[in-house]
């Protein structure tokens, strides 16, 4: 009865990892993490092996970068400066409180833009990065979902096969 219930908290955990995509506050690496280790120290300390742990802790290493390096290129790519793309981060977690989960997208855009016309940008300048900012969060979130399905599945085939 108590594996089930561990099981059961395992995939409700996985399923709230992405939730974390949407809703930054939820720490999406973190909730994975807290799931395997469920797992190793609750269920079966035997059969997630030392390359799975190195694997995960080299995914989780790009889970982190892979946010960043898709902001920051596309905010460059698209003309912004660093105040903007510093703006786009914070505006993605005040988006997700103000009206989840489509804050994450209006906000940033929205914070982009002021804070670039405020550099004295022309308004095509201010809009060009604030187009960036939005395709910087979405190309990073599209990176996350796919790592960490990666990351999902290969516990499963471990637990599983």
């Amino acid at each position: 009865m108590l594996d089930i219930v561990i099981w059961i908290i395992i995939i409700a955990l996985f399923i709230l990892s992405f939730a974390g995509i949407l809703f930054p506050i939820v720490p999406s690496v973190l909730v994975l993490w807290i799931g395997f280790l469920l797992y190793q120290f609750v269920l079966n300390g035997n059969e997630l092996n030392t390359l799975f742990w190195i694997v995960m802790v080299l995914f989780t290493v790009l889970l982190i970068v892979a946010d960043i390096i898709a902001n920051s290129y596309f905010v460059k790519k698209y003309g912004g400066s660093k105040w903007g793309e510093r703006g786009a981060a914070i505006a993605v977690i005040i988006g997700s409180f103000i009206t989840p989960p489509f804050g994450i997208i209006y906000v940033p855009f929205i914070a982009v833009f002021i804070i670039e016309s405020l550099q004295k940008r022309t308004l095509k300048e201010a809009f060009r990065a604030s187009i960036g900012s939005l395709f910087g969060f979405l190309g990073g979130s599209v990176a996350k979902v796919v790592i960490q399905l990666v990351m999902i599945i290969w516990f499963f085939v471990l637990v599983l096969f």
